[in-house]
């Protein structure tokens, strides 16, 4: 009877080790119900332009010498063959710009700011063209991605998919169903969980990022096991010694 319960006890925790060891396919499946999502929630998203920000904006007219004050370039010079001068968000929201002085910029849109800077040269300038382009728009992937890092965009409207996959996508061990966003609005960090299993993530108000977004992938239960144990193929191995083991004294 003991000899029969050292058996049944090495089977049983082999059993429990290889089955701890598998995900489930709904613990590893992206977007799985089959909700029809509008494109129009998300077809005007646009990042607002935050404190620190750094924005390279360019002025241009259909007569080019009038457009000229109104861009600053490196070394002095006034041409386009110079390096434009990028305008750093100061602490209040306001960037100096050249004529027009110290505008409010925090808070909007760089569609808006572009219209509004319109608006303002418009009274100088026959039909103004103003390009604004955030450069330091940047994210931080952590965790269970294959390639973890911060990430320079050149795109302003990026989704968490779309960002997981300049990441490598998740690894195995990540948990697809506890995505922590943290995102820095002014002295406010907010703190997020989505679900990319579930399709309703495009319906979140989070499913584009912001720049200085962290995205972090939390390892999963088998990950997190191996790292405090050893590895699953290790322990399948001490396990199957065990179960031999017992065999040969149940003979």
């Amino acid at each position: 009877m003991k000899k029969n319960s050292l058996f049944n006890f090495g089977l049983f925790f082999l059993i429990l080790i290889i089955a701890s060891s598998c995900a489930s396919k709904k613990d590893m499946i992206y977007f799985q119900n089959d909700e029809v999502i509008s494109n129009e929630l998300h077809k005007n998203y646009a990042p607002k332009i935050q404190t620190d920000d750094i924005l390279n904006i360019t002025v241009s007219a259909r007569e080019p010498e009038a457009a000229i004050v109104y861009n600053l370039y490196q070394g002095g010079g006034q041409t386009g063959s110079s390096n434009p001068i990028t305008y750093l968000v100061d602490n209040e929201g306001n960037i100096t710009f050249p004529e027009l002085g110290k505008i409010k910029v925090s808070g909007l849109t760089t569609n808006q700011l572009k219209n509004d800077l319109i608006k303002r040269l418009e009274v100088f300038i026959t039909n103004p063209i103003v390009t604004i382009r955030l450069e330091n728009f940047r994210v931080s992937i952590l965790g269970e991605v294959k390639s973890p890092g911060p990430y320079n965009l050149e795109n302003e409207k990026v989704s968490i998919p779309e960002a997981l996959a300049m990441a490598g996508d998740l690894t195995i061990q990540g948990k697809r169903k506890n995505i922590l966003l943290l995102r820095t609005t002014g002295e406010k960090v907010e703190s997020i969980r989505l679900d990319l299993t579930d399709k309703t993530l495009f319906k979140s108000p989070y499913f584009y990022l912001a720049q200085n977004d962290i995205v972090y992938v939390e390892p999963n239960r088998a990950k997190v096991n191996s790292s405090a144990i050893g590895t699953t193929s290790s322990l399948i191995s001490i396990a199957s010694a065990l179960l031999s083991l017992v065999l040969i004294l149940t003979r």
